[in-house]
């Protein structure tokens, strides 16, 4: 089923919501208002079997506005197919939690905030979860300032002759005896 099938079917099981074909290489992209996202994956779990949410992650597309976008990967067994759901969101905006749907989805969410600084309402535990605890702003934000300078290493290459070899290699045999 492509994107506009997918819309199709998802339109009378969640009113209100203006769904949005995405370009895609390799699946079905939707792209859901960020209110409707919760009645979105419960509608596409319940009624149209993608069980499984594979993937939380986040794009950030500065200076467009809205700046980042939240990306689900979602997979259906029955029907051996997957889908992308894509939710537009401001430099400050917020997007529900959809632990509700899914219990496993709270971690890719911490990761997601812990990164890219996007706020899950209702999360309960958004916290730091890749970075330190004391660690200031979110590094895979495109303004996140890049302030390590270090020299290039280079390494001579190990050589070590044929008769020091066979020295390390008997010495290693009689500590083992």
């Amino acid at each position: 089923m492509d994107a506009n099938g997918i819309i199709e079917s998802l339109t009378p099981l969640v009113p209100g919501a203006a769904f949005e074909a995405g370009a895609s290489v390799d699946f079905a992209t939707v792209y859901v208002p960020a209110e409707h996202i919760v009645a979105t994956c419960a509608a596409l779990r319940d009624h149209l079997t993608f069980e499984v949410l594979v993937e939380v992650t986040a794009a950030d597309y500065l200076p467009r506005d809205p700046r980042f976008e939240v990306v689900y990967h979602l997979l259906s067994v029955p029907k051996r197919q997957r889908l992308r759901l894509k939710v537009r969101v401001g430099a400050n905006g917020s997007v529900p939690t959809v632990q509700s749907i899914w219990r496993g989805a709270g971690w890719p969410e911490r990761e997601v905030w812990d990164m890219f600084g996007i706020v899950f309402d209702n999360h309960g535990d958004l916290r730091r979860l890749l970075m330190p605890e004391d660690w200031e702003g979110h590094p895979a934000r495109k303004d996140y300032p890049v302030q390590i300078r270090k020299a290039a290493q280079t390494y001579e290459p190990l050589e070590v002759s044929e008769a020091e070899f066979r020295a390390n290699i008997e010495r290693d045999r009689l500590k083992r005896h």
